[in-house]
């Protein structure tokens, strides 16, 4: 009889690089070695605090640690030397981190370590804040008070590929205090830990029609034009998800495989969803030829394509017809009275749009210098046209951005500044799941966490919220 495979409990713990595909376009060389100049800092921290350091690839990191409470110090304590290490950088290439923490049974063999709560921490990983640390609930439950650290609950999270949702925490330091140093080694617990970390999952397809949109390729002879593609992709996603009997993954999980060659089978398996679109964009002046194809994935045929070569004033049309085109393609029943539809916020300036879409680019790099950026992008795109709902939000982000992660010393004149806008676009009688999403984390640095919760609530049946890659349920 083979002998029983082994396995243990263990924290495991998921880092990735935030905005890596941006700092390889801004120089691939310099991004590749201050990228493995981090992930090589963060495993002597992982080491000094008696984790093991299982895989680095590309921009990803996976460890292992005997003892929960060790993961959280050695990822706060990482993230808090990283941060002050990036401070003055004039180029833009300093490699920010995100950091997820589970715990469940991993097996190690052949030098490899296996298990679902790798994807669990991977999964609470993109739910953290760039420069921040997301935890299990279980992970959270076994840390002892004594310690410097504070958790602030997400809820309940459906993530992607489980049938049951896990509880997130947020978790930092208690300002003022250190981390804590190691305290030695731990033997590791022989015995189930009776937690939501130790349930078997299994990637079972959607019950609705469900599909992945992977960013579009950009084809064009510049470069820059990557936000054009990126734009495009967000808006399917965004059309798309407003439809009651359609499950669409969101732009994290699909973005994630962004620069990535896989097929069909493989990225629906990675993902879990039946269906993929794939396209690419290729633009010249004031044309542009759009080519768009639906694969199912458990066949691996393409069940509809076609190709859009039309002027730059078409690019919303293409959107809607290549949305439509998918429907009809996966069979998607409408509810009564339900269309395909634009963000409620959203612009028919192609011009301002643009700007918007640079400016996003710009933004989710989570750089000083491109948030600065961002910011003169989206003012540029409010003049163009002023009743632009989401340039004014994701202008706003722009600052909370500042004062959450402390770009500068003006956290409060930050702060200050992100809620004057919210409280512009609540005069102007703007209510979007966006709209919501910021009032609630604005509320939420401010402290006024009953308050934010409300707001939060308000904002989960208004659809999905594009910042970050999560809905305002994250928050409630």
């Amino acid at each position: 009889m083979a002998d029983p495979i082994p396995r243990k409990l263990a924290a495991i713990l998921h880092a990735d690089v935030v905005g890596s595909t941006k700092l390889i376009q801004i120089d691939e060389s310099v991004a590749h070695t201050r990228m493995r100049d981090s992930f090589r800092k963060l495993s002597e921290t992982i080491s000094s605090y008696g984790g093991i350091t299982w895989e680095i690839r590309g921009d990803a990191l996976v460890a292992e640690f005997p003892r929960a409470s060790d993961a959280i110090a050695a990822s706060v304590s990482f993230q808090a030397s990283n941060s002050r290490s990036t401070i003055g950088s004039e180029d833009g290439i300093h490699p920010v981190l995100r950091i997820g923490i589970s715990l469940g049974e991993v097996i190690v063999a052949d030098n490899v370590i296996t298990g679902a709560g790798i994807v669990v921490a991977q999964r609470l990983e993109q739910l953290a804040a760039p420069g921040g640390v997301v935890v299990q609930g279980s992970v959270m439950e076994t840390a002892p008070n004594r310690l410097p650290f504070e958790f602030e609950p997400l809820g309940e999270q459906d993530l992607k590929g489980f049938d049951q949702p896990v509880r997130a925490y947020a978790v930092q330091l208690t300002p003022g205090a250190e981390a804590p140093g190691y305290e030695g080694p731990a033997s590791i617990p022989s015995a189930r830990v009776p937690s939501d970390a130790l349930k078997q999952h299994s990637l079972a397809l959607p019950e609705k029609p469900s599909i992945a949109i992977l960013p579009f390729v950009n084809l064009s002879d510049n470069p820059e034009q990557e936000f054009f593609a990126d734009g495009l992709t967000e808006d399917i996603i965004t059309r798309l998800s407003y439809l009651r009997g359609l499950f669409v993954l969101e732009r994290s999980s699909s973005f994630a495989l962004k620069g990535r060659s896989l097929n069909a089978r493989e990225t629906a398996a990675e993902l879990g969803v039946r269906f993929i679109l794939q396209g690419s964009v290729r633009r010249a002046g004031e044309r542009v030829r759009i080519v768009a194809q639906l694969v199912d994935g458990s066949e691996g045929e393409t069940t509809w394509a076609q190709r859009y070569d039309r002027n730059m004033s078409d690019v919303f049309a293409i959107q809607d017809e290549i949305a439509q085109a998918i429907v009809v393609a996966m069979q998607v029943e409408l509810t009564e009275g339900e269309i395909i539809q634009s963000s409620p916020g959203s612009t028919t300036n192609v011009d301002a749009w643009e700007k918007f879409h640079q400016g996003m680019l710009a933004l989710l790099t989570y750089s000083p210098d491109e948030v600065n950026r961002s910011r003169r992008l989206l003012r540029e795109a409010i003049e163009l046209d002023p009743e632009y709902i989401d340039a004014r939000v994701y202008l706003a982000w722009t600052y909370w951005q500042d004062s959450r992660s402390l770009y500068t010393p003006e956290h409060d004149v930050n702060l200050a500044t992100c809620r004057k806008i919210v409280d512009e676009l609540n005069t102007m009688g703007a209510s979007t799941a966006d709209t919501k999403h910021l009032d609630a984390a604005t509320l939420l640095l401010e402290r006024r966490h009953d308050e934010a919760l409300k707001v939060a609530r308000t904002a989960v049946p208004m659809g999905p919220s594009k910042m970050f890659g999560f809905t305002p349920s994250a928050l409630v």
